[in-house]
């Protein structure tokens, strides 16, 4: 932990873009996807992204290899649906040890690479645990509200196994990520909390949410403080935000917990809003100007790019954040002291 506090500490590190975005870009059809071993699988398999860490294990090593030569400090295992519950519509909940591990171990090839040619920027491996496609908190079914199509304990479960395999893997630190419902992300952090009891382990966590739409909330309903405060009684590394919005939009949510926090603040936001057929069209440098508001008002310690962004955007972004220095926060100064 201390190697990446004391990063945080020099400097704003910069979190990869997007590893959808930048797979889309291959065009892998369903042939692709299922590779040799899975040929006969009996459910298609084509948009299972986890699933290529597997079958087009370079395909993988190229992007996280993209994202370090764009500037990247710290890539992201390419794991976002690696539980058995985000599994189970590929029909493939017995493959998740497999996945997340193969997934860490690629990733942690790659940053220990580029540790090794540039030994004073340390490369660092963060373990990506999504949402899953459920929710705790609410119904699916109008009809009946109080129905929850998971548990909380289903969740905990879930999340232990990829969370097991991730550090067998070898990352540095977990990303719970994309959070639209806080009650899957605390089973996630109860999760997490779980295995370094048991394991006597202690790694840095990156917590980021989701604010789903113009009301500045989470699907679940909070605000971002609120966000901030129910989960703050977890020791965490990072709190903050990604997807859904652009960077420009984004700002305010940022702005509202970044002087109530003594964790790190991370933001990820998409390249802009998608256009008509689902497609960002934010051009890396629109980005970055409005990312530099960010920096210009000391909002942040983690900075990087979620759908739509690309090495180009990351790069553009590392050149911009270099010129700034860290929100100071006193969580850092007491631990790296």
């Amino acid at each position: 932990m201390s190697n990446i506090q004391q990063a945080l500490k020099q400097r704003i590190l910069v979190l990869d873009g997007a590893m959808g975005t930048m797979l889309q870009a291959y065009k892998f059809t369903e042939e692709d996807f299922r590779g040799e071993r899975f040929k006969n699988y009996p459910t298609p398999l084509q948009g299972n992204n986890d699933l290529l860490s597997i079958t087009q294990p370079k395909a993988i090593k190229t992007i996280h290899a993209k994202y370090f030569e764009a500037g990247a400090d710290i890539v992201e295992t390419n794991t976002f649906s690696g539980t058995t519950i985000a599994m189970a519509d590929y029909q493939m909940e017995d493959l998740v040890y497999e996945l997340n591990y193969q997934s860490a171990k690629i990733a942690k090839e790659v940053a220990e690479e580029f540790t090794a040619k540039e030994s004073h920027k340390p490369r660092f491996v963060a373990g990506s645990i999504g949402p899953t496609n459920r929710t705790a908190s609410m119904s699916p079914d109008v009809n009946d509200p109080g129905y929850r199509a998971v548990t909380f304990d289903e969740l905990r479960i879930a999340y232990k196994q990829q969370v097991e395999a991730l550090v067998d893997g070898g990352v540095d630190l977990l990303l719970v990520e994309t959070v639209f419902d806080t009650l899957n992300a605390k089973a996630a952090l109860f999760a997490i909390e779980e295995v370094k009891d048991e394991r006597s382990i202690d790694i840095p966590i990156m917590l980021s949410g989701t604010i789903t739409d113009a009301s500045g909330r989470t699907l679940s309903g909070q605000t971002a403080e609120a966000f901030l405060i129910s989960v703050s009684h977890i020791p965490l590394l990072s709190i903050g935000f990604n997807c859904a919005l652009g960077a420009n939009l984004l700002q305010p949510h940022l702005e509202a917990i970044a002087n109530k926090t003594d964790f790190a603040i991370s933001a990820h936001p998409n390249a802009g809003l998608p256009n008509a057929f689902g497609e960002y069209d934010e051009t890396p440098e629109e980005m970055g100007e409005q990312i530099e508001e960010y920096l210009k008002k000391n909002l942040i310690n983690i900075i990087g790019g979620c759908c739509g962004t690309s090495p180009e955007h990351i790069r553009v972004i590392t050149n911009i954040a270099a010129k700034y220095k860290p929100r100071h926060h006193a969580e850092l100064v007491s631990k790296v002291n």
